[in-house]
């Protein structure tokens, strides 16, 4: 009987009686000790006691088992996976006072925090429990800790809209003009949840209006989030608000209500309250900088005049583009929101069937996040991604009449080309910046994951060889565009190549219209055309032909076309597994003709390896390692 399993299944569901049987009965100290400390799902017995409220289970476990009150574990909140979370943190942020009270009275440490550097305190102010709050700053709690990112307990009672916490909070002195990592205070906070009473109360209290990493100001920040009530207060506080902030702060809200809100009356009256107060305002006139026109806005312009302002009503697609050319220049293009909304307004349009205008502000998009973001941002992958997802719906719908009535252009090759090289120069730039991580710190999860959607994007370039309208040149071209990403030798998860994952299922990408079925035998026919090499090995010895095997089934094409082009039927992995020994299911005779792809060599090396004849220092160096591989 599993008996671990047995004693955290009882804690969880809080059966007292049946925990005392396989703890208490016929156990002897030193094995009650290791049920009670060993971890089910990433828990303790008493961790999970404590997270879902079983008193008495935990009661029994601290006082007779004498479970370690400060071992961590593994807990869900809110579908969210909290790492390395001690007992009294779980108590905390699940709400169970009398648990809290239990162990601060059995020596728990008040102020041990999870693999985030987040408290107990934190956690009870993160769901708005005041009562708890309170009995761990009377135990000698913290309030100024803040985790990982820089945010204290004041700054998530503000963003979670707790208001008598926040109140109890600044009654204690906690640091109201504290900066998180990024920069923003609890008034960023405040204003982004949409609390005017907390707001107030921090004013109060001394919050001034500080700017964030982006430049962000809390007036700016409710802008941006749409809450008009608190941009109406913020800026009649003369004593903290400027004049051009009153402006940018209405200019920006009028952009909010067309994108969010879709209010374009809302929108215009903002719009025209900023006008008012930039030309006929107290002091002189603040006019609006000049700014090139871009094409993906279709060449918009900001109006300047009232008069213009009123035509906008006629005519709600130039409303749109003011709409992004007034959040970019306000917000700049460092800003999240700035490229979110100009993706958002492609999708619009995409929707509607405007595929050419949806393609050119996501390439703006991502011409803005690859210029201002770190390489490998998710914000980037979010947008290559897309245009997998686009295109491909592209090439399956191609001449059919979307839901608006207009028919599905074929995919523009110059188009599909422009992202696949913007894909690989992510791929290149993020694999240089890697590079000069240490290997212990090195992390190619989002390395794989841009190399997995390129090769996604190359996957569509191959079908278009195939296209009536392919000419030798196109062809040519498309064969150079994917040489450019194989002489990278860029290498992902597992040491993986780019041919590695188009013979992998793994490397499917899970969306609405997926590009192109993973393992992929017309995408490695190419990869392999231009130079990928058939023979090579990720950290497990695998080369692409044994992931083939691994796809179940193995397509045919895929493992015959491996080895037409060099690759070794007979090579092993770590494990010793050569393809044939990976196929599940099938047998190889059915896959590639074995005596076609049996090679002389291949076998000499095999018999050596069979009877262990000696080699080493007999032959040259150059063929120990092929023996090996046999």
């Amino acid at each position: 009987m599993d008996y671990k399993s047995v004693v955290y299944n009882a804690a969880r569901d809080g059966n007292l009686n049946r925990l005392k049987i396989y703890l208490h009965c016929n156990k002897g100290k030193d094995e009650v000790s290791m049920l009670v400390a060993a971890k089910t799902s990433g828990a303790t017995p008493l961790v999970i006691a404590c997270r879902n409220g079983h008193y008495d289970v935990a009661e029994f476990l601290i006082e007779r088992c004498h479970a370690d009150i400060e071992q961590p574990g593994s807990v869900m909140f809110d579908g969210e996976t909290i790492e390395g979370a001690p007992p009294l943190w779980c108590a905390a942020a699940a709400g169970h006072l009398d648990i809290v009270q239990l162990l601060i009275k059995h020596g728990a440490q008040v102020n041990s925090t999870t693999r985030t550097n987040s408290t107990p305190l934190r956690a009870a102010c993160f769901d708005g429990h005041l009562e708890i709050v309170k009995y761990l700053v009377k135990h000698g709690a913290d309030i100024e800790v803040a985790n990982r990112h820089g945010h204290t307990c004041l700054m998530i009672a503000c963003y979670k809209r707790h208001t008598q916490i926040a109140k109890f909070l600044l009654g204690l002195g906690a640091g109201v003009n504290r900066k998180s990592v990024k920069g923003n205070t609890a008034l960023h906070d405040c204003a982004e949840s949409g609390s005017l009473v907390i707001l107030q109360l921090l004013i109060e209290f001394g919050a001034t209006m500080d700017v964030d990493s982006y430049g962000m100001t809390p007036l700016l920040a409710a802008a941006v989030t749409g809450h008009n009530h608190i941009v109406e207060y913020l800026i009649k506080q003369q004593h903290l608000v400027s004049r051009k902030e009153r402006i940018d702060a209405l200019e920006l809200l009028g952009a909010t209500f067309v994108d969010k809100a879709r209010d374009m009356i809302g929108a215009l009256e903002y719009w025209k309250r900023a006008m008012e107060e930039r030309y006929n305002g107290d002091g002189p006139q603040l006019p609006k900088p000049p700014a090139q026109a871009v094409a993906a806005y279709d060449y918009a312009v900001e109006i300047t005049s009232p008069e213009n302002l009123e035509e906008l009503m006629a005519d709600p697609d130039e409303m749109r583009m003011q709409a992004l050319v007034i959040r970019e220049r306000i917000l700049g293009p460092a800003h999240p929101d700035t490229s979110y909304y100009i993706r958002y307004r492609g999708a619009v349009y995409a929707d509607a069937g405007k595929f050419n205008r949806c393609i050119e502000l996501w390439n703006y998009a991502l011409d803005m996040q690859q210029s201002m973001l770190e390489r490998l941002n998710p914000m980037t992958q979010s947008s290559l991604f897309s245009f997998t997802e686009l295109f491909s719906f592209m090439m399956g719908e191609e001449g059919r009449p979307t839901t608006r009535g207009r028919i599905v252009p074929p995919v523009d090759l110059l188009e599909l080309l422009r992202v696949f090289r913007k894909a690989i120069r992510e791929v290149e730039l993020g694999n240089q910046m890697l590079d000069k991580i240490s290997n212990a710190e090195r992390d190619v999860t989002y390395l794989t994951r841009v190399l997995v959607i390129t090769l996604h994007l190359a996957c569509l370039l191959t079908r278009l060889l195939n296209h009536p309208n392919c000419t030798t040149e196109l062809s040519g071209i498309i064969f150079k565009a994917l040489y450019d990403l194989i002489k990278l030798k860029i290498k992902g998860r597992l040491g993986r190549t780019a041919l590695h994952f188009a013979c992998c299922r793994d490397a499917a990408l899970v969306g609405r219209y997926p590009a192109c079925q993973f393992p992929s035998p017309h995408l490695a026919t190419v990869l392999l055309h231009v130079g990928a090499d058939p023979n090579a090995r990720d950290e497990e010895g695998n080369t692409p032909l044994h992931l083939a095997a691994l796809a179940k089934p193995c397509p045919a094409s895929l493992a015959q076309t491996l080895l037409e082009h060099g690759a070794h039927l007979d090579f092993v992995n770590n494990n010793g597994d050569t393809f044939t020994s990976l196929l599940k299911g099938q047998h190889v005779h059915e896959l590639v003709n074995v005596a076609k792809f049996s090679r002389l060599s291949c076998i000499a090396a095999q018999v050596i390896q069979q009877f262990k004849i000696p080699y080493k220092g007999i032959v040259p160096s150059s063929l120990v390692s092929f023996i090996q591989s046999h």
